[in-house]
């Protein structure tokens, strides 16, 4: 690849797109692979596209657990995609809890600029994958025009809307 040669990518979110939002996930006991995401994931990168994870974590920023346990389970997660062939890029998380007014917690952009950055990212032809309103907020912010909504919530940000991973493959395609 050339220097000025931009590439594509799926940003996803982490509870409720690539795991099942049980709140405050921090052990791999409690951890749950959405239905689907391997085989979705796989075929995505397939296609060429960088997987990046974009995640606020304010269960740090109040107390819940510590940067180290979520880390631990980070590794963890990345064993078992790799596992299953799937390469992702980074992880970018945000631990601060909501009213410590940080620049990096959704809705902000400031992880999707550093991923961006660091991987020569074009936001033009990337997506966005997301269960939350702060998700596609994030990610209209940082440019990314194609911005899905997975699940039952409304937002006002979102390009697509689908109920389950499995719909992405017929979208992207």
């Amino acid at each position: 690849m050339c220097n000025n040669e931009k590439r594509k990518c799926i940003f996803l979110d982490r509870d409720g797109v690539i795991n099942v939002d049980h709140g405050y996930v921090f052990k791999t006991e409690d951890f749950e692979f959405m239905e689907d995401v391997f085989p979705v994931l796989r075929g995505l990168v397939a296609q060429g596209f960088l997987l990046v994870v974009i995640t606020n974590q304010s269960a740090i920023g109040r107390g819940y657990y510590t940067e180290d346990d979520f880390q631990t389970l980070n590794r963890w997660m990345l064993e078992r995609f790799a596992e299953q062939k799937i390469p992702i890029a980074g992880i970018y998380h945000c631990p601060h809890a909501p009213d410590e007014r940080c620049s990096c917690r959704k809705p902000s952009p400031e992880l999707f600029y550093r991923a961006i950055d660091e991987f020569g990212i074009d936001p033009a032809i990337s997506w966005m994958i997301g269960d939350k309103d702060s998700d596609m907020q994030a990610a209209q912010a940082a440019g990314i025009l194609n911005r899905v909504l997975i699940g039952s919530v409304d937002s006002d940000y979102n390009t697509y809307s689908v109920e389950t991973l499995s719909q992405l493959t017929d979208l992207i395609c």
